[in-house]
């Protein structure tokens, strides 16, 4: 299978007035096409800078990242502007790219009725409930036709409830368009329930602790056409035995 996306030894430091800070060291990580990669670790690992080398925002300090498709960015907050309307807002990328045409709007038209917000569009974004703005903040980044979504922990701004919900939206939506993403969670459960692959990074300066091929038996029961859904996942038997083994990798750095 081939890999959109791979780090090969990357290293990355910053340099301040007190010196070199390490932040990331040996780091060797691949999105395989088709997949979500999850990246789960403590708080200031760095997992906000891998994804911001791979926009190449910032460079490795040593190493080779390999980029192969083109990179959209899903951030924490909607950033949906309050004085357009749902459409207009999904139209911003498109705009700032000069590549409003025809072909483009049909496309937005097409999520906008797949994906529920077809009797919204011309409604604003306080109209809208956290979990629909983040499907109007995703079609908004798939508008511009990214082969590569990287989602900067799009959930945290939610209530638990409708943060599972939400996560069975957009895991559905990435499926359903054939797009590779990677995921940057602090959710164990929400790792485990969305991603393909969950890597566990070590505290700073970051390397890949331990990385997991989650592989999940879904209850055709409680399944449409036997499909995993983030929401089935956590009925899944091997789910808790997953989240204990990521828990204990991570267990060292809360103490």
């Amino acid at each position: 299978m081939s890999n959109i996306i791979e780090f090969k030894n990357v290293y990355k430091s910053f340099y301040t007035k007190e010196g070199e800070i390490a932040v990331i060291e040996n780091l060797n990580l691949t999105l395989e096409k088709g997949k979500i990669l999850g990246l789960l670790g403590p708080s200031g690992s760095g997992k906000s800078t891998i994804l911001n080398m791979v926009t190449n925002l910032i460079e490795p300090t040593s190493g080779k990242i390999e980029v192969n498709g083109k990179i959209g960015y899903m951030f924490q907050k909607d950033n949906l502007l309050d004085w357009r309307t749902i459409k207009d807002n999904i139209m911003i990328g498109l705009e700032i790219q000069h590549k409003i045409n025809n072909e483009a709007l049909s496309k937005i038209d097409r999520l906008l009725k797949i994906y529920d917000l077809w009797e919204f569009r011309n409604r604003f974004p306080r109209e809208l409930s956290g979990g629909m703005r983040q499907r109007v903040a995703l079609i908004r980044t798939l508008a511009t036709d990214p082969d590569i979504l990287l989602l900067d922990e799009p959930f945290s701004a939610l209530d638990y409830q409708t943060r599972l919900i939400v996560s069975d939206d957009i895991h559905r939506i990435i499926k359903q368009e054939n797009k590779d993403a990677i995921l940057v969670t602090h959710d164990i459960s929400e790792g485990i329930a969305i991603c393909d692959t969950v890597c566990v990074l070590s505290k700073r300066p970051a390397t890949i602790k331990q990385t997991y091929n989650i592989k999940l038996t879904i209850n055709e029961e409680t399944a449409t056409k036997n499909e995993r859904t983030p929401m089935n996942s956590r009925n899944a038997p091997e789910f808790k035995t997953y989240f204990d083994l990521v828990w204990k990798e991570l267990e060292v750095y809360a103490k």
